[in-house]
């Protein structure tokens, strides 16, 4: 059976059937993986991989996007608590300016895999470009946060993760409001890098059009 066999066949409202149709072909580690802070532009990118426990499953689990932070915050402590085994990796600004955004997720989605303390036989990917994550098979599968379980659990994870760290980090970059839009390109973070400049943070190749802007207007 192909993915999109599985796909087609999973009910909508069941998130733990592209995982139980894996299980029933042989595959008995099923890990999902997603990122969190693709766009942003300050910050690094974060991923996570979650292999959840199929005898222990966990209501609730959703896209992380359709969900409130607090409702993000309570599962994000389930997951960590009932995952047979859970990781995250990054991939700070300076390797997306280096390497660009994509190869930079594949690179902190490799490092959340290698970081499990139990090996997958079997990889789910959110989106449609591969990873190449070693060790098993990848299959990709898209806008999987919001099909399978481990891929949602996986975003919870990336994304809750990633905002505490950008809450911190506010507290050492000030006067950008990193704690409130979390490194994405709002109004006001805007108005904030016209004023003061880019910070260690910001991820250059993100802001060459405002930077090129801002150099047209001296």
């Amino acid at each position: 059976m192909t993915m999109g066999d599985k796909q087609a066949a999973a009910p909508a409202a069941d998130l733990y059937g592209i995982e139980a149709l894996c299980r029933r072909e042989g595959f008995r580690a099923v890990c999902g993986i997603d990122e969190a802070g693709r766009g942003p532009l300050a910050g690094p990118v974060c991923a996570a991989a979650v292999i959840l426990n199929p005898k222990d499953p966990i209501p609730g689990l959703n896209d992380s996007k359709k969900l409130s932070a607090k409702r993000r915050e309570e599962l994000f402590e389930q997951i960590r608590a009932r995952a047979l085994a859970y990781s995250v990796g990054w991939a700070q600004q300076e390797e997306i300016d280096r390497v660009n955004i994509l190869q930079a997720t594949f690179l902190a989605m490799r490092r959340a895999a290698a970081g499990l303390s139990l090996p997958p036989d079997l990889i789910l990917v959110d989106g449609n470009r591969n990873p190449a994550v070693p060790g098993a098979p990848n299959y990709c599968i898209v806008k999987g946060d919001g099909k399978c379980a481990a891929i949602a659990a996986a975003s919870i994870l990336a994304k809750v993760s990633r905002d505490r760290l950008m809450d911190r980090l506010s507290l050492q970059y000030p006067g950008y409001g990193f704690d409130a839009h979390k490194g994405y390109g709002t109004k006001a973070h805007r108005q904030a890098l016209l004023e003061q400049g880019p910070c260690p943070l910001h991820r250059r190749t993100f802001l060459k059009k405002l930077l090129a802007a801002q150099e047209g207007q001296k």
